[in-house]
């Protein structure tokens, strides 16, 4: 219980929160991912290319539409998720080296935690992010929230509470993704420090693109099926109409494939790449260097050789 409640947790957990920056930097690019996942009809296009046309319909400043409800959101999935995975880390560990099979078991139970506590905040910005987009698929039915809180009241209100989780069987699913990520990272971190004393900031950038690229690629369908469930304003399957059931998960994966092909799973892919790979690649470099410095400051022992 001590290292589940100690500073060095608190300090993993905030330096997780700090990776706001690279969201904030790359979240034109999400934007993008997002429209070509939820608006099917809209012809799947280079990345500069759907951004473009976002502009010119919709203002300078609409890819930067939903920028505070998804960093808010980000800060808060972050934090637990880092807090959650570095004190099960320790408590393991117990200060032994670890091993990529702990990392993958501490990194999906961190995820579990992470989903079901922060999904309704998730659910909440997706719709905020695709308020008052242009979209080509008329089935869509626009939304209208003032803000965090009215979007809250008003799913409760004629969705119900259980709305709030929509989505929730992908995304615990999906808790594979941040695991083989973290997997691959502390792999590659570990085979780096078995070669030279400490890691740049290159070396930090590079291991932490490729780990999320690998991890995105993978999973990247069900993301698709996890943002249509939390938008959730698109027909389900008439017969179960049980959001984020695993028969609407295969319904939605089905229909995908029967209208667009297999490459239909895919489609946002680019986008998605880009701005995961750069996004995750600059958290870990800030999350790197925040908990170093902060650990320094604070007189205290880092454990990231072990």
């Amino acid at each position: 219980m001590a290292s589940v409640l100690s500073y060095e947790s608190l300090v993993h957990a905030v330096a997780g929160a700090g990776s706001m920056t690279a969201m904030t930097v790359f979240f034109p690019l999400d934007t993008a991912r997002l429209r070509l996942q939820v608006d099917e009809k809209r012809k799947s296009k280079t990345t500069h290319m759907v951004l473009l046309e976002i502009i010119k319909e919709e203002g300078l400043l609409a890819p930067y539409r939903g920028w505070f409800p998804v960093i808010s959101s980000l800060c808060c999935s972050n934090f637990v998720y880092f807090y959650t995975f570095n004190s099960l880390k320790a408590v393991w560990v117990k200060g032994q080296h670890s091993t990529t099979a702990k990392d993958l078991v501490v990194g999906f139970v961190a995820g579990v935690v992470n989903v079901l506590l922060t999904t309704p905040l998730w659910v909440v910005n997706t719709r905020l992010k695709l308020q008052g987009a242009k979209f080509r698929n008329e089935d869509i039915v626009p939304t209208n929230y003032n803000g965090i809180i009215d979007a809250f009241h008003q799913i409760i209100r004629d969705e119900g509470i259980l709305a709030l989780w929509n989505g929730t069987f992908p995304s615990l699913l999906l808790v594979f993704n941040p695991a083989i990520q973290f997997m691959f990272y502390e792999g590659l971190k570990r085979q780096l420090l078995k070669k030279r004393m400490k890691l740049s900031s290159v070396d930090v950038f590079i291991i932490g693109a490729i780990a999320k690229a690998i991890a995105t690629t993978v999973t990247y369908p069900l993301q698709t099926v996890q943002s249509i469930l939390r938008f959730g304003h698109h027909r389900l399957n008439p017969e179960n109409r049980t959001l984020g059931s695993l028969r609407n998960i295969l319904y939605l994966l089905h229909q995908r494939v029967r209208r667009f092909g297999i490459m239909g799973l895919y489609k946002g892919l680019e986008a998605k790449l880009l701005q995961t790979a750069l996004t995750a690649a600059l958290m870990f470099l800030v999350y790197e260097k925040l908990t170093a410095a902060t650990f320094t400051v604070m007189g205290l022992k880092s454990a990231h050789k072990r």
